[in-house]
């Protein structure tokens, strides 16, 4: 079943290189970051720092985690998990 796509994102705190930041995020995609970091065995500040390393300047940290989580379901259905 998909998640309904309606609602405002969420402002939910993290802490990325030692610092407090804050990303929002709408509930589904914070839900599947979560369980990504779960299937990975990383803690979720852990995962979030290296998304924050790999996106560009150009690109906010709520997007790169939005695009990462994207990615890591599109890539598991593609290998057939």
């Amino acid at each position: 079943m998909i998640a309904p796509l309606i609602g405002r994102p969420v402002k939910r705190s993290l802490t990325l290189h030692g610092h407090r930041t804050s990303v929002s995020l709408e509930d589904p995609f914070w839900t599947a970051f979560r369980d990504i970091a779960r299937e990975t065995g990383k803690p979720i500040n852990v995962l979030a720092a290296e998304i924050d390393n790999m996106r560009g300047v150009e690109s906010g940290l709520a997007s790169a985690i939005r695009v990462y989580v994207l990615g890591y379901y599109q890539t598991k259905a593609q290998d057939g998990a």
